[in-house]
């Protein structure tokens, strides 16, 4: 690690995945870091909650690109496996649509084609060997030229690639949706259902998305793996790190008002009063949350115009209680019998849809585990994100919790509660101010929405961004990957900075990573 240098700091809002990473990097690198995080522990989005004396996973569940975590962790000379025990998902999830049996997706892509060939015959099982190999054909094109990259154009992702891996360029189908794709490889309407699920892990609907996210089927097969003690641990031990090589992290704080000086970002306001100057200033946040002024209204206009609808929020119960009946695994989802009207509900409407898919986290479960007494619940049904606009009222959010069990019973599962805490649409919206509810900054639809997602540099120099809603989008993992992107272009920029000054106030010369990509992001 090199010296802290001294003078004003990289100051970060919010100690999500993006936060955390960005801090980590700049930390490493030399520069002082002061990240604010207005909750009183880090992970943003990824939280625990205590539910009928246990701790209960309330946001992500699982880690998927491990690799891209171990990178992080390397880069700032220490070692995942050091800070956080991982297990690896043999069952990726299970999936119910009725009382009539189930289909399991499995880690080992062999069994999963012998369950395929179970539950929809041998001709379903060869177009699945198909769409896993057309998975991993995009996910290697993708990876490299547009998650880990500053955010391309079109013309420069298509550029990108065509000189790393042309045979990439055969596997894309930027102008076709998500569901009609999966058609061409799933008659079963319902392995079509299944994967396209995949559109919702972004918060947008399967018949808007891009087919682009059929990669996710190779992310999935390169591993999901669970982190003992649950997430939060993960977000910890980002944090630990952070501070180990001499970040500040301040929580319990929030900021105001991003200061701008000179027709750049020069620090931060906070909630006491107290002004932070910055070299530069780095927003782990909604990009909503700028756009509608709560950062101050001189940062405003510095993320581009927002594009497409907002993503999904959701209607979320964390419980503890007895599952009986239907032989849960850790992860388990129950299929609404009309999808299509499902999506029209919340994105055209704007409604909870009349009958929703749910998601059951079994947290207790896994590998053929059945706990002996009370276990741990997340009950998930997707909604929209209009947690700025009502109130979900208590008598509402129960109705919803009774449906959700008659449903579930109807499938052979039956939950009985004994705890419960729940959290809809208006809660979301008051934790990330700004959003609405909506879990994952605005939906991915159409082709175009995935370059229109804002980059790391924003139009008010010295202001950046990161997070979910930021290239390279929702998720764990490309959360983190923005925030790297973040450090990457501000340390690229600060190095810029240093060496346009007279010789002799020069600092030193950036990183690897900075000299790699230092493209502007729009």
């Amino acid at each position: 690690m090199s010296p802290a240098r001294g003078g004003d700091p990289v100051v970060i809002v919010g100690a999500g995945m993006g936060g955390l990473s960005a801090a980590i990097d700049l930390a490493a690198q030399g520069e002082r870091v002061v990240l604010i995080e207005r909750a009183e522990s880090p992970g943003g989005k990824m939280r625990t909650l205590p539910v009928g004396g246990a701790a209960v996973d309330a946001g992500p569940t699982v880690l998927t690109m491990r690799g891209a975590f171990e990178e992080l962790f390397a880069d700032a000379g220490a070692s995942l496996n050091d800070h956080v025990s991982l297990t690896p998902a043999d069952r990726l999830a299970r999936h119910a649509w009725d009382g009539s049996g189930h289909f399991d997706l499995h880690a080992d892509p062999a069994h999963t084609i012998d369950e395929v060939g179970r539950f929809s015959g041998a001709v379903q099982a060869r177009a699945f060997e198909r769409f896993l190999r057309d998975g991993r054909r995009l996910f290697a094109a993708l990876e490299p030229s547009f998650l880990k990259a500053s955010r391309p154009g079109v013309a420069g992702l298509v550029a990108r690639i065509a000189m790393r891996n042309p045979a990439g360029l055969t596997a894309m189908r930027p102008f076709a949706s998500l569901w009609d794709v999966l058609g061409e490889y799933f008659p079963d309407p319902r392995l079509r259902q299944l994967f396209g699920r995949y559109a919702t892990y972004c918060g947008a609907s399967p018949f808007e998305a891009p087919a682009t996210l059929l990669m996710i089927a190779e992310l999935e097969q390169q591993g999901v793996w669970f982190v003992e003690g649950g997430m939060t641990r993960l977000a910890n031990a980002m944090a630990g790190l952070a501070r180990s090589l001499g970040a500040d992290i301040r929580y319990g704080d929030s900021v105001e008002e991003i200061v701008v000086e000179g027709g750049r970002a020069a620090g931060v306001r906070l909630s006491t009063g107290e002004i932070l100057r910055a070299r530069a200033v780095l927003a782990n946040a909604d990009p909503d949350a700028l756009r509608s002024g709560l950062l101050g209204s001189a940062a405003a206009s510095a993320p581009p115009p927002p594009a497409g609808p907002r993503a999904l929020s959701a209607l979320v119960w964390t419980a503890t209680g007895q599952a009986s009946g239907f032989d849960l695994e850790r992860h388990n989802v129950f299929f609404s019998g009309d999808y299509p009207a499902e999506f029209r509900a919340l994105f055209d409407a704007r409604r909870m849809p009349d009958a929703p898919t749910i998601y059951v986290c079994a947290q207790d479960r896994g590998a053929g585990s059945v706990p002996d007494g009370p276990e741990r619940f997340l009950i998930l049904l997707n909604a929209p994100a209009d947690g700025d606009e009502r109130a979900y009222a208590p008598e509402e959010i129960d109705t919803w919790l009774a449906r959700t069990t008659d449903r579930l019973k109807a499938c052979g599962l039956t939950l009985s509660i004994n705890a419960v805490t729940a959290t809809a649409p208006d809660g979301f919206a008051a934790r990330f101010p700004g959003s609405g509810g909506a879990l994952y900054g605005r939906a991915l639809h159409g082709w175009r929405a995935a370059f229109q997602r804002p980059g790391a540099r924003t139009r008010l120099p010295g202001l950046y961004l990161a997070g979910g809603g930021v290239h390279p989008g929702p998720g764990v993992p490309t959360a983190m990957l923005s925030g790297r992107i973040a450090a990457r272009s501000i340390l690229a920029d600060l190095a810029s900075t240093r060496s346009r000054r007279p010789a002799g106030i020069a600092g030193s010369m950036p990183t690897r990573s900075a000299k790699t990509d230092a493209t502007p992001s729009s």
